[in-house]
């Protein structure tokens, strides 16, 4: 890739006929054309330190690179040896990745000539920005200072919780909802943290790059956290959630089968970004163990796993639902044929021919396991109480197995 990257601006550069330099959005030097005459004494420099002194830094700034979608002129500096050139912001899809550089002969008094050069070399420059995007942007400091700040926001810290909302990309852009971006088998991660948590931070940011309401992501070890702009449509998840597995079994190397994504209630104020991260949380758990849910889910649809949440507890927290109808069952149980039967009849409001048919079974098979249960038991377990206890301890059950993100 850096090979790939380092060729691409000493092409650009053998166009151009001039110096350039590539630079991450740390100020880190990247990359650098060997073909120019004249280099003054910023150049020089940056190209033996490898990084953007803070007095240059601050002189470019002053220009509004940070913040420019378009080439900037910067005006030569004398104090700093600094000769007049042109920032150009690499962009994909509207997100930042980088600058690339190009200084005036020492000859020019205007960069008017640079400018007239750049269109001839656009392809080049987005196939730049591509790469970059693809190598370095997940890595950069200041990207990874972000998804912390973010990271701290969404777990209620009130200083990161003001920061955040003074964001661009989120300042006036409510109501939100968060979403929590989960790989159903493959959430515990690999042996090495740091590079489970660059995985999922790289592939949501592939993921999200370009789609206008995903206004910010993060990752972590276990899984990714994106910010949207609350909308009643689904189409715009949809299309993360398909390039997120795809990203992430191309970044991990081993097949993505389910990936989920669990979404909250919109909210308004920034400081309620803790509850719904906690929202959006709870509802991507839920689908993880009850594939019935769906992969698009909402909070409000995941039921009473919003109370068994709320009731907390460790690790260990509903491991035992404590029914002894249950506990009997698993004692006779041991072809693992009743207790799903159950599940299923009250997941389809106790109709035998929808549970047949998803068990590709005769109706009257259904029906003697029914029979069997009543008989150990020794009450229906399709009416009142009985039928009750049961449902919500298997529901304790699944959600006992739920991802510990």
């Amino acid at each position: 890739m850096q090979q790939d990257v380092e060729q691409l601006v000493e092409q650009v550069a053998q166009k151009l006929g001039r110096g350039l330099s590539l630079e991450d959005l740390d100020g880190l030097l990247l990359a650098y054309s060997s073909n120019q005459s004249h280099a003054d004494r910023v150049r020089v420099n940056f190209l033996l330190s490898k990084r953007v002194p803070a007095d240059v830094s601050a002189w470019q700034l002053s220009h509004g690179i940070a913040t420019a979608v378009r080439p900037v002129a910067i005006p030569a500096n004398q104090e700093l040896g600094m000769l007049g050139r042109v920032c150009v912001p690499l962009m994909v899809r509207g997100f930042r990745v980088g600058y690339l550089w190009v200084q005036q002969d020492s000859a020019e008094e205007n960069p008017t000539a640079i400018l007239s050069q750049l269109p001839d070399v656009t392809p080049e420059i987005g196939l730049l920005s591509a790469l970059l995007l693809d190598s370095n942007t997940a890595e950069s400091e200041f990207r990874r200072g972000r998804e912390r700040e973010f990271l701290a926001a969404c777990s209620g810290e009130a200083n990161a919780v003001a920061a955040v909302a003074g964001w661009k990309e989120i300042q006036g852009r409510g109501p939100w909802q968060m979403v929590t971006v989960l790989d159903a088998d493959g959430w515990a991660g690999g042996p090495d943290p740091i590079a489970s948590t660059l995985i999922h931070r790289s592939a949501a940011l592939q993921a999200t790059v370009g789609v206008d309401v995903a206004l910010f992501s993060a990752g972590t070890e276990t899984h990714s956290v994106v910010l949207f702009r609350e909308s009643v449509g689904r189409a715009n998840h949809a299309q993360v959630l398909v390039h997120y597995q795809l990203e992430l079994a191309k970044r991990s190397g081993r097949p993505v089968h389910r990936i989920i994504l669990g979404i909250s209630e919109g909210f308004a104020k920034p400081r309620e970004l803790a509850e719904a991260y906690r929202q959006s949380r709870l509802a991507a758990q839920a689908a993880a163990v009850d594939p019935q849910l769906g992969e698009l889910v909402d909070c409000r649809a995941t039921g009473v796993y919003q109370l068994l949440a709320s009731a907390g507890g460790g690790a260990g927290a509903w491991a035992d639902s404590g029914s002894v109808y249950v506990r009997m069952l698993e004692d006779h149980d041991r072809n693992d044929e009743l207790l799903p039967v159950l599940e299923l009849i009250y997941d389809n409001d106790g109709s035998v021919q929808d549970v047949a048919t998803k068990l590709h079974l005769h109706r009257s098979s259904i029906y003697n396991r029914l029979g069997r249960i009543r008989q150990l038991l020794g009450v229906d377990p399709l009416k009142g109480m009985p039928r009750l206890e049961l449902h919500a301890a298997l529901k304790m059950r699944r959600w006992a197995a739920r991802p510990r993100i």
